[in-house]
C-alpha cells in the first residue's frame, strides 16, 4: 500500500529487454533520485509513476525492478527513458498523508488541458468511460502516483472529464510539471470507492434476484 505521497522524482536511466519475443517484458534501472536507499531491500515495493513494482537489485543511488510485458500494456511512462514520480510502500507507523493507494493502475486518462489559475494550474483529464462512476466531486484520484483531489466532474457518451487543482508545491515536486494537452497518465481510482461500488452491485443483483 501506499499514499500518493510522492517521495522523490527518479529518472529511469535505462531499459532492458527480458526476451526476444514480443510478450518479453524490460528491467527498468531508476537513478532514485532523493529516495533513501539505505532502508530498501530486495523485493521491496517502490510506486513508479504510480505503478506498484519490485526490487530487483539496488545500489546506494538506485535500483532495477522488472515489468512485465502486461504492465507495459496496461501502464504508462514506464516504456521511456526519464523522469518518474517514486514512492515506497507504506509501514504501519508512516502518516497517512494523501489517501489509502494500491500501486495498481485502473486506466489510461489523456490530458485535455494544463493551464494557470491564480498561482495554481488547473489539469483536466479526460477518463475511460469506465471509470466514471468512482469518480466524484471531492473524492481521491491517483494520476501518475500522485494523490489528488477532483474539483470538478463532467459526464459525456465516451469518457469522463474532471479537473484538478495543482498547487505550486505539488508542480514542483512531481514530474505533473511536464504534462501537455495528449499526454498520457496512469490511474488509479479511490479504494473505498471501488469496494462501495461492490457492495452496491451485489446489494442490487440480490434484491433483483
Amino acid at each position: 500500500m501506499f499514499t500518493g505521497i510522492v517521495a522523490a522524482v527518479g529518472k529511469i536511466t535505462s531499459i532492458t529487454p527480458l526476451g526476444q519475443d514480443a510478450d518479453a517484458g524490460v528491467r527498468l534501472t531508476v537513478d532514485a533520485g532523493g529516495l533513501a536507499m539505505v532502508d530498501v531491500m530486495i523485493g521491496d515495493s517502490i510506486a513508479l509513476n504510480g505503478a506498484c513494482m519490485t526490487v530487483v537489485t539496488k545500489t546506494d543511488k538506485g535500483f532495477t525492478v522488472d515489468v512485465s510485458r502486461e504492465s507495459l500494456n496496461r501502464t504508462t511512462g514506464l516504456d521511456a527513458l526519464g523522469e518518474v514520480n517514486l514512492e515506497k510502500a507504506l509501514t504501519l507507523s508512516d502518516r497517512l498523508g494523501g489517501h489509502l493507494v494500491s500501486g495498481h493502475v485502473d486506466g489510461l486518462g489523456t490530458v485535455r488541458s494544463f493551464e494557470p489559475v491564480g498561482e495554481s494550474r488547473e489539469l483536466v483529464i479526460a477518463a475511460p468511460r469506465d471509470l466514471a462512476r468512482y469518480l466524484a466531486y471531492k473524492g481521491s484520484i491517483v494520476v501518475n502516483g500522485v494523490s489528488l483531489t477532483v474539483n470538478r466532474v463532467s459526464d459525456s457518451a465516451d469518457a469522463c472529464e474532471f479537473s484538478i487543482n495543482l498547487i505550486p508545491h505539488t508542480i514542483e515536486v512531481t514530474t505533473l510539471k511536464h504534462l501537455k494537452p495528449g499526454a498520457m497518465v496512469n490511474l488509479e481510482i479511490d479504494l473505498i470507492a471501488r469496494y462501495v461500488e461492490r457492495m452496491l452491485s451485489l446489494s442490487q443483483s440480490n434484491g433483483n434476484s
